[in-house]
């Protein structure tokens, strides 16, 4: 028995629930912050989720000694946020700007631990490839775009969408592992039972 400190996930995400599991992470508490999500007046998309990120991380209500993992995750086209799309209209709309085109996911990780707070963005090149009237169609009726930055995930049916991604996979599914795993073990949790 390693005598780890408490892990509290501030996200309701279950994928990113699923990839702390790839890495033999299991969260001792899972509570997702409630907090304003709505993107400030000529924000850009990075300091967009930094800022998300950072926000969710002090909401969380934990004892100093736990550690706090929040993350937070966009789709950029150029300038442009985009988020979760509200409705079938808009997830449609998204889609449509996407296709043929390339554009960036953005995650940012955000620890806190005994009132020190750590952070890693990561920025990951997509490309989606044209999409016919009938794949945005199918698409949209499949329903896996509710609650996804940008209308989509690549790891669900519109992975069939992404000829190439340039960075990291994991952080365009929502949580950068490399990273997180990084931060994880500079903040004293022992990674896979070793030593940190």
């Amino acid at each position: 028995m390693t005598d780890r400190p408490q892990l509290i996930l501030g996200s309701g995400s279950p994928r990113r629930l699923d990839l702390l599991a790839q890495i033999g992470v299991v969260p001792d508490a899972i509570l997702p912050p409630d907090i304003d999500e709505s993107v400030r007046p000529a924000e850009l998309p990075r300091d967009y989720v930094k800022r998300i990120a950072a926000q969710k991380v002090a909401a969380v209500t934990a004892t100093d000694d736990a550690i706090v993992l929040c993350a937070d995750t966009t789709v950029a086209l150029g300038r442009r946020i985009m988020g979760k799309p509200a409705n079938e209209d808009e997830a449609r709309a998204f889609l449509a700007l996407l296709s043929g085109r390339r554009h960036k996911v953005i995650t940012a990780v955000t620890l806190r631990r005994n009132g020190r707070v750590t952070a890693r963005d990561v920025q990951t090149v997509v490309m989606m490839k044209r999409l016919s009237d009938a794949e945005t169609d199918g698409y949209i009726a499949s329903g896996d775009w509710r609650g996804k930055a940008g209308g989509y995930a690549i790891q669900g049916p519109a992975g069939a969408f992404i000829p190439w991604i340039n960075g990291s996979f994991t952080a365009v599914v929502g949580l950068p592992l490399a990273e997180t795993a990084t931060l994880l073990t500079a903040a004293g949790y022992h990674m896979n039972g070793g030593p940190a």
